[in-house]
């Protein structure tokens, strides 16, 4: 078979593919474009098996990559672009990667620090025009590896997942299964193509014939002329761009039928806040979309909007998927596994726990990853004797890491990831928890509770909080206000007040940077 866009292409040729900022590609012309790249590639000496490390921004060179890649039957390693020049070394080093891919602006920098045996390519505008360069197309199976996507490295190094084509592709039927699918979806995609969420929407894309809208970042007000102007029908998002851009709007457009909210805990009162807000019916006139009418659609007619969603990378992004009007039905869960998926919860010593004990989530099915990149023995045997998250029981069952419970209906609960878990004086203490107490202080916007080492409790409770402008509240004042609503040993010792909560790359509270920061505070000490 061919790969994805060039079967795509042959099906659908002049159906839009792609949108970034006012430029659109059809079909077509991005199959022409990503040939192009594939000329370059094979010219340069890239070939099948080959792992290349890509460091780029979200933009139309990114997404030829992938494709091309693809097509040549090489290994996409894609780079974080927020990590120092060690950490992308190291990454690069661990597997081995023969080329590293990256732009003009990178590659000064990049070359004083890569290693003999990787190759600088620097793509550029000339990449995308017509050659006359012969294109060597690799056989194309789902069972072919896709990229190396490194964790977050939460704890320790990070690992590189490696995925396949057919990680994607059922993960891309499973969604689609449960999300629906409308010919004409355009889904705007703000993740980063490091992400698994950014790579997943492009190939979703391609498999489903629709649409994607690419944002080189999360810019509320890049995003919301987006959805005022095209006709965006769904989005992704973390729950902290969601807040902002709640703050930011008076409304959602009409065509939107879908947002999926993953990446952290969804907290109950944003999803109701989300839903609540009104929609205003869009027309189309020529080629421009007009809001109409003064009033706009009030909740009443209009169905909930927000899907909650649970995944990893190592799953190829979703796992988990509760529909909007279950959502709003049922706060706090993800939903039920999504169709070719399993999900289980277990304790300790590896027993299944019944409903609705809290143990750590395993997931099956064909969506999780053929395993973790090992430098040390150089081939493709899956790591079985690292952290939790590692230890895979068979090649399609990963123990997660991550804390859950399973409610009577099936109905999947995420409590913690394991990670964030604080044990206090020998207690446990969920940061999701405190964190919803929290947030229930109305001056308050975002919370972040992680533990720190405290040589009499082993870990002491604190936290960071993003306050509204101009706040009254104070520190004092939040500690008494989490004392009249959890045990004890629940409290944060500390709460360090702040405008703004550091974040990842892909928009989550950086609870790396928020720990680092309260562990060398002078009031911890």
């Amino acid at each position: 078979m061919q790969d994805w866009l060039a079967e795509r292409t042959q099906a659908t040729p002049h159906k839009l593919a792609l949108i970034i900022g006012e430029q659109r590609w059809n079909y077509a012309t991005l199959n022409q474009m990503v040939n192009a790249t594939c000329a370059r590639l094979q010219d340069a000496g890239v070939q099948a098996g080959d792992f290349v490390a890509v460091l780029l921004p979200n933009g139309l060179p990114y997404v030829c990559l992938v494709h091309a890649l693809a097509r040549i039957g090489a290994i996409l390693v894609p780079l974080n672009t927020r990590l120092t020049a060690s950490e992308l070394r190291w990454q690069i080093e661990h597997v081995a990667a023969k080329w590293l891919v990256t732009d003009e602006g990178s590659a000064q920098d990049a070359a004083q620090w890569l290693m003999v045996n990787c190759q600088l390519l620097t793509v550029n505008d000339s990449w995308l025009t017509a050659t006359k360069l012969t294109i060597n197309h690799s056989p194309f199976t789902i069972n072919n590896y896709q990229s190396v996507v490194f964790t977050s490295g939460t704890s320790g190094q990070p690992k590189g997942v490696l995925l396949t084509f057919g990680n994607h592709f059922w993960s891309a039927t499973a969604s689609a299964y449960r999300l629906g699918l409308d010919p004409n979806d355009l889904w705007l995609s703000v993740l980063p193509l490091y992400h698994v969420g950014g790579l997943a929407v492009l190939f979703r894309s391609c498999l489903y014939g629709t649409a994607v809208s690419l944002h080189p970042r999360f810019d509320p007000p890049a995003i919301n002329h987006d959805l005022d102007t095209n006709p965006i029908t769904l989005i992704s998002l973390v729950p902290t761009m969601l807040h902002r851009l709640l703050a930011s709007r008076s409304h959602w457009p009409a065509h939107l039928r879908l947002i999926l909210l993953g990446g952290a805990a969804a907290p109950p009162e944003l999803v109701a806040e989300a839903n609540a807000l009104p929609r205003k019916r869009l027309s189309v006139i020529g080629n421009q979309l007009t809001v109409t009418g003064d009033e706009p659609l009030t909740i009443n007619h209009s169905p909930p909007l927000v899907a909650t969603t649970y995944g990893l990378t190592e799953a190829a992004s979703q796992v988990a998927t509760m529909l909007p009007a279950n959502a709003a039905r049922k706060p706090g869960s993800v939903g039920r596994p999504l169709m070719f998926t399993s999900v289980k919860i277990v304790g300790e010593d590896g027993a299944e726990r019944p409903s609705p004990e809290i143990g750590e989530i395993v997931v099956s099915g064909p969506t999780v990853m053929a395993g973790y990149y090992q430098k040390e023995i150089r081939d493709w045997r899956l790591e079985t004797a690292l952290s939790p998250i590692s230890n895979l029981q068979s090649p399609q069952t990963i123990h997660t890491g991550d804390l859950g419970y399973l409610d009577a209906d099936g109905d999947l609960f995420l409590v913690q990831r394991r990670s964030d878990l604080i044990v206090s004086g020998g207690e446990n203490v969920y940061p999701a928890e405190v964190e919803a107490v929290l947030r229930q202080q109305p001056q308050v916007v975002e919370a972040c509770v992680v533990g720190i080492p405290d040589a009499e409790w082993g870990q002491r409770v604190v936290a960071m909080v993003q306050i509204v402008p101009n706040a009254t509240v104070s520190a004092a004042d939040l500690i008494t206000f989490c004392r009249e609503r959890l045990a004890g040993y629940k409290i944060p010792r500390h709460v360090q007040l702040v405008a703004e909560l550091p974040l990842t790359a892909s928009g989550k509270i950086g609870r790396q940077q928020v720990a680092a920061q309260l562990k060398n505070s002078p009031s911890n000490h």
